[in-house]
């Protein structure tokens, strides 16, 4: 995609204007996964397909240069279902939406498009179909974010959030021999495994996924992560402030004690930051495009980096259908019709 480059040569040399080199290690895997890749191409390819604007129900995904290159394709970014006028198209976002919200939609009659990333929907399907069977469920998660609110937006009661372990032990369920858990998919992989077992210890009978909640992607980026903190002085993440997943590979990076900033571009980047420390580490939330990435190379260039190279890693292939309507078949035929 355009937003995602090819990776260029990983080394290089540059002028070093402090007197002290920089070798930048580049964490594999990195930046966008696969229901990122999926969830902006059906907002491009929906501007494509109907003409701009069109709506997007809360940010496609949480980062700032996504955002702002969509609104300027033609893509309105809006929270309010009111705001969308009759009979328009509208896309809801990757971290997925409530029951209410999807009704409402429908009632509206807007020509949807759900972008909801795949493996936040198998949750949304596990919630539906364990309720139906008497399940009440405690959702591990952050208040506030939009996937824990699409997530518990799922049933109308007997949904319980927590936050940590202190929630656990004054969460108030009323079926303790009918519960569930879920997460939300882009939390911390210890700090998930830490509240589960809290759960687990309170509500020995509680049912867990039959796989895990976190996304492959998450965990890849958080493993990455750990490999390279212990090698590295200062460890940098390219993501929005916004961005659950990009906040979490920061905080990682910190618990082993390797200090780490989060920035959404490089121009956020602080020469002190890289003061007498000569190996950086460098990674990207899955919100967070490649051409970032090369920019944030490009400005510690600047700083004195000598060589980048990559930290081998797991390597993704995973991939997401695209809806019905705006898959490589239809978009074709819509291609030689307009020729």
């Amino acid at each position: 995609m355009a937003m995602n480059p090819p990776d260029e040569a990983m080394d290089g040399a540059a002028v070093d204007p402090g007197g002290d080199t920089i070798d930048v290690m580049l964490a594999e895997p990195r930046g966008f996964c696969a229901g990122v890749d999926r969830a902006i191409e059906i907002v491009e390819r929906a501007i494509r397909k109907y003409g701009a604007p069109i709506h997007v129900r809360h940010e496609i995904v949480h980062n700032t240069y996504v955002v702002n290159d969509l609104k300027a394709k033609g893509a309105i970014f809006i929270e309010d279902l009111a705001e969308v006028p009759p009979g328009a198209t509208l896309v809801f976002s990757a971290h997925g939406v409530s029951r209410a919200v999807r009704d409402e939609a429908r009632a509206r009659g807007f020509n949807i498009f759900d972008a909801t990333c795949p493996l936040v929907t198998k949750v949304h399907v596990e919630v539906a179909k364990l309720s139906k069977e008497g399940y009440e469920f405690i959702m591990i998660g952050h208040k506030g974010h939009p996937e824990v609110e699409g997530t518990m937006g799922q049933l109308s009661e007997g949904i319980f959030l927590v936050e940590d372990v202190a929630d656990v032990e004054r969460v108030a369920v009323t079926c303790p021999d009918r519960l569930a858990v879920v997460t939300q998919t882009t939390l911390s992989v210890d700090d998930a495994a830490e509240i589960l077992k809290a759960v687990k210890r309170r509500f020995p009978q509680v049912r867990e996924p039959k796989k895990q909640d976190i996304c492959y992607a998450t965990q890849n980026r958080q493993d990455a992560v750990k490999v390279m903190a212990p090698k590295v002085d200062v460890l940098v993440v390219v993501g929005s402030p916004t961005s659950s997943n990009s906040n979490r590979l920061r905080e990682v990076a910190q618990r082993l004690g390797t200090p780490a900033y989060m920035v959404d571009s490089a121009e956020e980047l602080l020469p002190e930051w890289f003061e007498g420390r000569s190996r950086v580490g460098l990674t990207a939330g899955a919100s967070a495009p490649e051409l970032l990435v090369q920019q944030v190379i490009e400005r510690l260039r600047s700083l004195g980096a000598v060589s980048v190279r990559k930290v081998p890693g797991v390597q993704e292939d995973v991939h997401f259908p695209l809806p019905v309507g705006l898959g490589d078949k239809s978009m074709a035929a819509l291609d030689a019709a307009r020729s």
